[in-house]
């Protein structure tokens, strides 16, 4: 299991309703559903994805989040998941607003630009880096709104939504991220998880 999905089924508790935003084929889904009994439905892009879903007993619909989560009714879920996919938004502001519309709380996970892997990268070689969190290269990648940990901390404060709680995923290690560790946790860290509520 990724260990990105271990973190958010720990924060995600029993018999909730929950919303998987960019559900891709359906891990998640299947993994909250065994073993948290959770009422999970998804909401996936691509056509192919929802099918393969739907093949596997998935409730899934296929929709764009920056415009299809119109449709549900505030506070439908307990929680909205949206694992790596905010920078791929045209509005992540439009997102996150509708995110914590639907859901009561949302987990957003995000692959953290500012790793000293990628900052190394840029300086040594001079090129949009390749790592196991950002695996495309610059002309096909689906990210267009690259952010660091630290991006994101200072967006909540703009956006005025609280985090409820914040993890740093460091070579399959989870740990806290607070105010006085979030110089290194920006620069060690592969992968941000954020736990949020209007």
């Amino acid at each position: 299991m990724k260990s990105e999905y271990k973190i958010i089924l720990d924060l995600i508790t029993e018999n909730s309703r929950v919303l998987d935003v960019g559900c891709n084929d359906g891990t998640l889904m299947e993994l909250l559903k065994e073993s948290k009994n959770v009422d999970i439905r998804g909401i996936e892009i691509s056509k192919e994805k929802v099918q393969l879903c739907i093949s596997k007993g998935l409730t899934v619909i296929e929709g764009n989040a920056e415009f299809d989560l119109k449709q549900f009714p505030i506070d439908s879920f307990d929680y909205v998941v949206l694992g790596q996919t905010l920078q791929a938004f045209i509005s992540p502001e439009i997102v996150i607003n509708e995110l914590l519309r639907v859901g009561k709380k949302a987990i957003v996970t995000i692959p953290n630009f500012g790793h000293w892997k990628v900052r190394l990268d840029l300086l040594t070689k001079g090129r949009m880096p390749v790592t196991k969190t950002l695996p495309n290269n610059w002309y096909n990648t689906p990210n267009i709104h690259m952010c660091t940990i630290k991006d994101f901390v200072s967006f909540s404060k703009i956006m005025n939504f609280k985090i409820f709680k914040s993890l740093a995923l460091i070579d399959k290690k989870v740990s806290n991220i607070n105010n006085s560790n979030l110089f290194f946790k920006n620069l060690f860290s592969e992968l941000g998880i954020f736990l949020i509520e209007k």
